[in-house]
């Protein structure tokens, strides 16, 4: 069965951290789209410079969470700073958790997750550098390479993307998680 899952990014996502994902989803058979707040192309950061371009399939104001059947959030460390503070962005990650479909997020990715009102309760994982943030916002934060709770995909670092993206694709065919909400 076909499923559509969608990628939010902004300039500065970690490369493999959408490239992985993506590639995986779409070697399943499934459409990945790039949503991000700007149209055109967004640029990604590899390691400590600046990488390749991709392009935007959407702006977040031509997507809903409803033409979705999951969400992936790349993390790198301007991505995710960009991202949780945009409205229009966390209005759009809120949505996937009240429509209970899977959401993913790797690395510093979680970090929307916290200014999204989503983790409080949760079990979850990210880069150690931002673990202090999560327990603060309420997250019950382990470190191993895979974490889920209840349709919640979260990994630490690129290193981890064969277990997260593995996880992902089984969440995404389990469907939606009736405990997966606010």
């Amino acid at each position: 069965m076909s499923k559509k899952i969608a990628i939010l990014a902004t300039n500065g996502f970690e490369e493999s951290e959408l490239k992985s994902p993506k590639e995986h989803l779409e070697q399943q058979g499934w459409t990945a789209h790039i949503i991000s707040p700007e149209s055109g192309i967004i640029k990604a950061w590899v390691e400590k410079d600046w990488g390749k371009e991709y392009n935007v399939d959407k702006t977040i104001g031509e997507s809903s969470a409803s033409d979705y059947d999951a969400l992936v959030l790349p993390g790198g460390v301007i991505n995710p700073d960009q991202l949780r503070t945009n409205d229009e962005a966390l209005n759009f990650v809120k949505d996937f958790f009240t429509q209970h479909k899977p959401v993913a997020a790797i690395c510093h990715g979680p970090q929307i997750l916290i200014n999204a009102e989503a983790v409080q309760g949760r079990k979850l994982t990210s880069v150690n550098s931002i673990s202090k943030d999560l327990k603060n916002a309420g997250a019950v934060w382990e470190d191993s390479e895979v974490v889920v709770d209840n349709g919640l995909v979260t990994s630490r670092t690129p290193e981890d993307l064969p277990a997260f993206n593995a996880k992902l694709v089984e969440e995404i065919n389990e469907g939606k998680h009736e405990d997966q909400n606010l």
